[in-house]
């Protein structure tokens, strides 16, 4: 269904309850930024928006932007209250990839909610590949200057005992290159969502689709793969190209999109945006195919790329859903965070004469050895 059908289709009947009127520390006017427009998370921004505005006269603009910068950066300045962000979010509060100049490093960012999102490895058919063990020695796409497919792949090589030298790496200039590379027996696997349009090709191809089985219950393969990123859970998906209710695939969950919010936002503002979220759930649920993943029980809990805000927290608290174990791996992750700040600082410290690479080469020697302790 698209915005437009949503937004035109709405009865009187579907705001019961909600009466149009302010909500209590919801702000009247908002900023997001999220990515391009066309993309999933600016259609989800739009659609949640919309239901924000018809529920509480709300008015949201939404910023895009097509780098992971422009969307961090209005956030971090003020400029904006709040962004639907992917990986860079973990990215930024580690402080790796473009977050690792000296101007960045690891930010004071808090997750509000976020929408489980699948990825996996499609390969073709014909390549015989069944378990991630069959891609020693494949031909594996990868997209160049686009670290948060990589790492996601590189965390599945992990999964399966490999790393990228176990494989033939091809790298590609863009996502749809990669992933058109398939069926034009450019490569025999690659590492994406579900739903790419490249995908529904190759399934329609001579060489046809299948996605390798990343088994839930290995639990020595999760925790190789979240040693490379501590965000990734086992999730069965059904929508998809080679994929239904009938033949569903195991493969990982990730959060896309993920509001983001920073650390200092007020408890009850960030309280009141979630309850406004979970309440004008029904408002927003069927606008696209994947949004419905909003439900709150879904988005409010851990395991995703940065510590949950203590406001967030407080409304899944009362709603009975937060766990004393999601509790523990906020903790932890709060934890990190700051054992990431304060080597951060040290390492800024101690490197002020160095260039920018040998910067990042010291940042990243000091930062994997924060982790390993961390672990």
């Amino acid at each position: 269904m698209s915005l437009k059908t949503l937004t035109t289709g709405l009865t009187a009947a579907s705001l019961i309850g909600f009466g149009a009127a302010q909500a209590e520390g919801l702000p009247d006017t908002m900023t997001w930024t999220a990515y391009d427009v066309g993309s999933q998370g600016h259609s989800e921004a739009s659609a949640i928006a919309d239901a924000f505005g018809r529920a509480y006269n709300t008015r949201v603009r939404i910023q895009p932007a097509g780098s992971a910068i422009g969307r961090l950066q209005p956030l971090l300045g003020g400029r904006a209250d709040y962004a639907y962000l992917a990986t860079e979010s973990f990215f930024a509060s580690e402080g790796t990839y473009d977050f690792a100049e000296r101007r960045w490093g690891p930010q004071d960012l808090r997750a509000v909610a976020g929408r489980p999102s699948t990825f996996g490895v499609p390969t073709a058919a014909d390549a015989d590949i069944h378990n991630l063990e069959d891609l020693r020695g494949k031909r594996v796409a990868y997209v160049a200057g686009n670290p948060s497919v990589n790492v996601k792949c590189d965390a599945i090589l992990a999964f399966g005992g490999l790393t990228s030298e176990d494989v033939e790496v091809v790298m590609f200039p863009t996502h749809g290159a990669a992933m058109g590379s398939l069926a034009q027996n450019r490569a025999d696997a690659a590492c994406t969502t579900t739903t790419a349009s490249q995908l529904y090709e190759l399934e329609e191809s001579s060489r046809g689709i299948r996605w390798v089985d990343i088994p839930a219950d290995d639990s020595s393969g999760w925790e190789r793969m979240n040693q490379v990123a501590p965000v990734f859970q086992p999730f069965e998906e059904t929508i998809g190209a080679g994929l239904s209710e009938e033949s569903p695939a195991n493969m990982l969950a990730y959060r896309y999109p993920i509001i983001v919010s920073m650390a200092e936002r007020s408890d009850d503002e960030v309280y009141a945006f979630v309850k406004a979220l979970d309440e004008t759930y029904g408002l927003y649920k069927d606008a696209t195919s994947a949004i419905h993943r909003w439900s709150i029980e879904d988005s409010g809990v851990p395991p995703i790329d940065i510590p949950f805000h203590p406001g967030a927290v407080r409304y899944m608290e009362d709603k009975g859903i937060w766990t004393d174990e999601m509790q523990a791996w906020n903790e932890a992750r709060l934890d990190r965070l700051e054992m990431l700040k304060t080597a951060w600082d040290e390492v800024l410290a101690e490197g002020e004469g160095l260039d920018e690479d040998a910067f990042a080469a010291r940042w990243e020697e000091r930062r994997q050895a924060v982790l390993a302790e961390f672990r």
